[in-house]
């Protein structure tokens, strides 16, 4: 061979070599490339806002969901542990059962009920104390944010109440302005202090619970402003974001929705209206001309509108086809604040712009305490359900071998319940204190709660103190959550509830004293006892 031959052969032989290796680094790359995660939770949504579904096929006007729903996987079969805003909150962001909450007002509540714990809106994260899907993606090299409604995270903007603005208190002094201002600073930094680099555009509470009347509106816009600018921020590093709205919860009125000051916010007022979505003054105009009425699909456009945004921003940016959305309503409407069916079944839809292998919808019996190690899995980790109460279901979107737990465990107020096969289980439990309180002792349970709500412009939905207890809250008649179920089922104020709930799905006979399945009820008796012999707190078992 002559030495013209032999140098283009070892050019040749190097320029094959390197493109080869560029070929298996640029696999390597998309291999080991991570996806971004957008964590979408709406509040209050039924099944009838879903298009998707028989209930809601037709009732409303949502393309962004619906796309959703037609590329993603709609997961028919989504339980929540704890069916009220605070503990779904936390058994997402943590993956843990709310019964594991470490904050003070959690621990005084279990110190006062005699040691049982009480899952209501008193289970919160802890800032710097318990791990979070932000501090969880922030150790897998995620830039993290966290957008819109809170109720979740204990913080000194709520515990410190001395400096809390008057009811009537208006917003455009000087004074209260600051005020507001510097709430929402510590709520950012305490959320910050979860695992989140980004914490901005915040509610604390829903709007009409914000403690300032002139307040009390929705601005999706505002929240929208954060995702966005959140996505545009850290569009070329890996990112997770929790975006939570607070629509379409109350108020749902036009006057403080979508027809309201558009300068309102949780912090106070804007110096100008934000112009990120499609105009207010058009949701009327496309309701009406898609055929539709009613304020609660006006809202629901709203909130559809700030969905698209987020997948317009993450096509602007070059990311949509690097990202999961995982869309959530925090617990099913249709008895809320009661263990329940129709509160303890939600919906969920997880998308990407590829698909998955199982298809379209999948049965698969879900929790919400699974999201934090499923998006892990995704994410990388190696080990996502030791981390958590939860179990990634992950092999259930990608087609693959799944083994679906052998029971549900729920937690809330004052009940516990566990569904095992066809069958469910509820049971109620008082501490002795409040079995044994007499008419004076009620009353002033009843009153001091009345006057709480009244505090936050609400209004009393009890006056009568020989009513029994609820089921989420210790207050004679219950508390505001559990009001349109309470006393509604036949065997609400029964200790003991057997449901079979193939062929009775509405709960309305209990088989708990049928002789023909004292069997089955001490089964179920010991399949509840098992998981509260693994959590914390006295409940009888």
């Amino acid at each position: 061979m002559n030495l013209k031959k032999y140098i283009y052969l070892v050019a040749g032989l190097a320029i094959a070599i390197t493109i080869a290796s560029l070929v298996f680094l640029s696999s390597e790359s998309k291999q080991e490339e991570k996806p971004n995660i957008i964590f979408f939770i709406a509040d209050d949504m039924t099944p009838e806002m879903f298009n998707c579904l028989p209930e809601g096929r037709g009732k409303n006007l949502t393309p962004n969901l619906d796309r959703l729903a037609r590329e993603g996987v709609f997961m028919a079969n989504q339980r929540v542990v704890s069916p009220v805003c605070t503990p779904s909150r936390y058994n997402s962001l943590t993956g843990n059962y709310a019964s594991r909450a470490i904050n003070a007002e959690f621990l005084r509540d279990t110190k006062k009920n005699e040691g049982q714990t009480v899952v209501n809106f008193n289970s919160f994260i802890v800032p710097g104390k318990n791990k979070t899907m932000g501090s969880y993606f922030q150790d897998l090299g995620y830039k993290t944010g966290f957008v819109g409604k809170n109720h979740v995270v204990e913080s000194l903007s709520q515990i410190n109440d001395d400096d809390k603005p008057d009811l009537y208190a208006d917003p455009n002094d000087p004074k209260v302005k600051a005020e507001l201002e510097h709430r929402h600073y510590l709520l950012q930094e305490d959320i910050k202090n979860c695992g989140f680099d980004f914490a901005d555009n915040l509610y604390h509470n829903n709007p009409s619970w914000l403690g300032v009347k002139a307040l009390n509106a929705q601005n999706m816009d505002w929240i929208a402003e954060g995702g966005l600018r959140f996505i545009e921020t850290y569009k070329d590093e890996p990112f997770f974001m929790y975006f939570a709205t607070t629509l379409p919860h109350d108020p749902l009125n036009p006057e403080n929705s979508y027809d309201a000051d558009p300068r309102i916010t949780a912090k106070g007022h804007l110096d100008e209206p934000l112009n990120v979505l499609p105009p207010r003054e058009t949701l009327k105009s496309r309701i009406k001309e898609a055929g539709l009425e009613g304020k609660e699909v006006i809202n629901l456009l709203w909130l559809d509108d700030a969905l698209g945004a987020l997948l317009d921003k993450l096509e602007e940016t070059g990311t949509l086809d690097n990202t999961i959305i995982l869309f959530f309503t925090d617990h099913g409407q249709h008895n809320k604040g009661t263990l329940y069916e129709g509160g303890i079944r939600s919906q969920s839809i997880v998308w990407r712009s590829s698909g998955f292998s199982c298809g379209a919808t999948s049965d698969a019996m879900v929790s919400n305490i699974d999201f934090l190690p499923t998006l892990l899995d995704f994410a990388g980790h190696k080990s996502p359900d030791a981390v958590c109460d939860g179990r990634s279901f992950k092999a259930v979107l990608e087609g693959g071998n799944y083994t679906q737990r052998e029971s549900m465990y729920h937690e809330l107020g004052y009940a516990r319940a566990v569904v095992k096969g066809k069958f469910k289980f509820l049971k109620l439990n008082y501490p002795e204190y409040a079995k044994n309180a007499t008419l004076e002792e009620r009353t002033k349970m009843l009153d001091d709660y009345n006057e709480m709500r009244r505090s936050f412009g609400g209004k009393a939905i009890n006056l009568d103190p020989k009513l029994p207890y609820g089921h989420l809250e210790l207050y004679p008649g219950g508390g505001g959550a559990e009001h349109e179920t309470f006393g509604k089922k036949p065997a609400f104020f029964d200790a003991e509830q057997l449901y079979d709930l193939e062929t009775d799905s509405a709960e309305n006979i209990n088989l708990a004293s049928d002789p023909k399945y004292a069997e089955k009820l001490i089964e179920m008796r010991k399949e509840l006892k098992a998981y509260l012999d693994e959590l914390p707190g006295q409940f009888v078992k």
